[in-house]
């Protein structure tokens, strides 16, 4: 999901690329139609105006005001996307794998995960307030902030169910 800063309101997309909308405005998504991979996340432009879609295998899906800046789609992956997040600036977006590589798009590269040993995989990500860096969440709750300020995380802690997604507060 993703939040509308401009109206409050947010967006919801479903694993076929389907976007639903809350008091947002619905710029369209890919349901009905054919994707290699499912969609596995989505991220808004900074004015509310747009939003990516990303699948498992990396290929983006850019809608309104929201600027296609490469994907890795048709690229081999040793681990699959799992999050995107977009750069507070609006001119790129991040996405990161299951394995903590991070691949950046027309926005700072600030270190991954990639290549490093991992207790649980990576399942989202979120972009740090304030335009630099950000954060990487596992599903036993390890977070893992980069060029962004760490306020804890629940790895190592007892969880009833593994941890899901993030997201960062203004």
């Amino acid at each position: 999901m993703a939040a509308d800063k401009a109206t409050g309101g947010y967006w919801v997309v479903g694993a076929d690329g389907s976007v639903h909308a809350f008091n947002a405005p619905n710029f369209g998504g890919k349901g009905g139609q054919h994707l290699n991979r499912p969609a596995v996340g989505m991220a808004a432009t900074p004015d509310g105006m747009g939003y990516q879609l990303v699948a498992s295998d990396g290929g983006i899906f850019s809608f309104g005001d929201a600027q296609f800046h490469g994907s890795m789609g048709g690229q081999h992956l040793n681990r699959p996307i799992v999050g995107i997040a977009t750069d507070p600036s609006g001119q790129g977006y991040w996405e990161v794998a299951s394995d903590g590589g991070i691949f950046s798009f027309d926005a700072q590269f600030h270190g991954s995960m990639g290549g490093q040993h991992l207790n649980r995989p990576i399942v989202g990500m979120a972009a740090a307030p304030g335009g630099f860096g950000y954060y990487l969440v596992a599903s036993d709750g390890g977070i893992f902030s980069f060029d962004a300020q760490f306020h804890g995380s629940m790895g190592g802690q007892h969880l009833n169910q593994p941890i899901v997604g993030m997201a960062a507060t203004s």
